[in-house]
């Protein structure tokens, strides 16, 4: 009896272990971004190396950050809005070696994208869907050719080839926290992976970091 009790208990820790080493992580890449489709316009604005975030052994998300954001004189924040940034704005270029699912929970083909800062549009459409308007949009690499910001029209539009749907695929950005200016950390309760990674931002002839919070996997509350 005794043992037959204690050899269940060592099957359940050997069932255990590999999942037990399965948390998120984040790391520094050392290879530049894929240039297969994206734009040299935009391959050029991007930084040598980047980052990605793992589970295991599998990749889930990998980015590569512009070398600068650039920053309007007038750029304000406060209350809804969480970044000093210009809606449209490249922010850089992202891939996923296997599907996922944005922050609305629709599918995120595997591929690479550009990445554009865009804020929730104030309508009735959007009241209560999220206490900030800040995100992220991901764009077929394929079909966005120019770095500059593009409009909201074009902006949505082209978001919504990624998802497929009648909604742009987005991530949502979240207040940068403190820390490490590379880490990942998880929200439990909300089931969230959240990466803290820090930018470049230049306003004027000024630069300085900028510090980003970025939920990489997990969607709104229902």
């Amino acid at each position: 009896m005794i043992r037959t009790f204690v050899l269940g208990v060592f099957c359940l820790l050997v069932t255990a272990l590999p999942t037990a080493g399965q948390e998120y992580k984040v790391a520094k890449v050392d290879t530049p971004a894929p240039t297969g489709t994206v734009a040299p316009e935009i391959t050029s604005l991007l930084q040598p190396t980047g980052f990605k975030v793992t589970k295991g052994t599998s990749v889930i998300y990998e980015m590569w950050l512009a070398k600068e954001w650039p920053i309007a004189a007038d750029a304000k924040t406060g209350g809804e809005v969480l970044y000093p940034l210009t809606p449209g704005q490249l922010i850089g270029v992202a891939r996923y070696p296997r599907k996922a699912a944005d922050f609305r929970d629709q599918e995120i083909p595997a591929g690479t994208y550009a990445v554009r800062y865009a804020q929730q549009p104030v309508d009735g459409a959007h009241v209560g869907t999220s206490p900030t308007r800040d995100f992220l949009a991901l764009l077929p690499a394929a079909k966005d050719r120019d770095p500059k910001p593009l409009d909201y029209k074009t902006l949505t539009t082209t978001s919504k080839e990624t998802s497929g749907t009648a909604h742009p695929a987005i991530l949502s950005l979240q207040t940068a926290g403190s820390g490490e200016p590379l880490s990942v950390r998880e929200d439990g309760e909300r089931q969230w992976v959240i990466v803290h990674f820090v930018g470049k931002a230049k306003q004027g002839g000024a630069a300085k970091d900028l510090p980003v919070d970025l939920v990489v996997v997990g969607k709104a509350a229902e």
